[in-house]
């Protein structure tokens, strides 16, 4: 597939990304001489143990990825420029086929301030398994059910930065909607969701302008983060509607929200307490969520180099069916393994047990270091115990897969 016709079928909330994908590369080339680049070229491997829910659909599937970066400063220092990029090409999954903006990013420092416009990618929250607080970038679903992967989201941000404090202001225009697997993709849910005809509670859709603020600070071994939003949510709701043929289909509905978060962390020696909390208020509803718990490390095990970390959390989200959210009311638990060697080994091994049902989405992942510029990433999905009570997990019960990753980083 040549990168014109991957760059045409690829949007920005709507929008082809061919002709901003084409500047990003022109500006890119223009000042190369002066800046860094770097990045990784990956090739994966899925296999899928069970046959799907829906027939004809693949049981193993490859794909491949690009992600380049590059980096340049001037102005001792003051002023740079960051661009991160995305594409892959999938097997099977014309959605999984996508290119992405991660980052294209200008920002100027300042003694007490800081700004920075573009696109980017920003982080909110301390928590392991669900980061309730952490809402500017809308998740790139089909890359990974984890929801670690973000698209890049439009941003102009400034930073206040104080002895009590950094406040961040953050104006957001322009939406980006939530990625998917295609009908011919796994994992996928047995009812199709319809991506092309989305619903919006603004008139304007997508081109809603959202903001945000952030206050964040360090006080001896806490760590606290209040932040609230305003605008159109990145999570959206689900529609049941009916479709040709008499069969259903859901339709992703994207609300406007008014979202108040904190998040604390304490760190005391060996001790990791962490603990998300949101309110959400919109015309349909308003709730709390909750995600808290620890972790605790007991470091170089027999004077080996073995770090290994237990964690422990639990998650509250009232919201339910129409949100298709795994953490509705469950423990997750799991073990970090850092073996601190050349080559830099890791494994995160955990679940999620849902209290009610014993539902479980289990996730284990792995990684080391070949040499000097290759990685081998092993990863592990699983929804075990399956209940029809369970919406998400029992959508999914056919979907557990393996997955190897190799990378080659430049």
């Amino acid at each position: 597939m040549g990168l014109s016709r991957l760059l045409g079928g690829a949007s920005w909330g709507g929008r082809s990304l061919k002709g901003s994908a084409a500047a990003c590369l022109l500006l890119l080339a223009a000042s190369s001489q002066a800046g860094e680049w770097t990045g990784e070229i990956a090739i994966e491997g899925r296999v899928f143990p069970q046959e799907a829910l829906e027939p004809g659909l693949q049981r193993a599937n490859v794909s491949a990825s690009a992600e380049p970066e590059f980096y340049h400063e001037w102005g001792d220092g003051k002023q740079t420029f960051e661009f991160e990029g995305f594409a892959r090409y999938d097997q099977h999954d014309s959605r999984r086929t996508h290119v992405d903006l991660r980052q294209l990013l200008w920002s100027y420092d300042s003694d007490w301030w800081e700004v920075r416009a573009g696109v980017g990618r920003v982080f909110w929250g301390v928590t392991e398994s669900n980061h309730l607080v952490d809402v500017i970038n809308q998740t790139d679903f089909v890359e990974n059910l984890d929801g670690e992967d973000k698209l890049g989201q439009p941003m102009i941000n400034f930073a206040l930065i104080q002895s009590w404090g950094t406040v961040d202001f953050f104006v957001l225009p322009g939406f980006r909607e939530r990625t998917f697997f295609g009908p011919e993709g796994r994992p996928g849910l047995p009812i199709p969701i319809d991506l092309d005809n989305p619903f919006y509670e603004s008139e304007r859709g997508r081109g809603h302008v959202d903001w945000a603020v952030r206050w964040s600070h360090s006080v001896g071994l806490f760590d606290f983060g209040a932040s609230h939003f305003k605008g159109t949510s990145r999570d959206p709701r689900f529609l049941l509607r009916p479709a040709a043929g008499g069969e259903s289909i859901l339709t992703p509905f994207y609300e406007l929200i008014d979202q108040t978060g904190a998040d604390v962390q304490l760190t005391q020696g060996a001790w990791l307490w962490k603990l998300e909390l949101i309110h959400r208020r919109s015309d349909r509803d308003s709730f709390t969520a909750v995600t808290g718990g620890f972790e605790y490390t007991f470091s170089n095990i027999r004077d080996k180099g073995l770090d290994v970390g237990v964690l422990v959390e639990y998650s509250r989200d009232p919201r339910g069916v129409e949100m298709l959210t795994v953490f509705d009311d469950d423990i997750f638990s799991g073990v970090r393994l850092a073996f601190n060697d050349v080559q830099s080994t890791e494994i995160l091994a955990g679940a999620a047990v849902d209290r009610n049902t014993g539902a479980m989405f289990v996730n284990v992942e792995g990684s080391r270091r070949f040499g000097s510029s290759f990685t081998l990433d092993i990863q592990m999905r699983a929804f075990v115990n399956a209940s029809p009570e369970n919406v998400v997990v029992w959508a999914l019960r056919k979907d557990s897969y393996l997955e190897a990753r190799w990378a080659w980083h430049f």
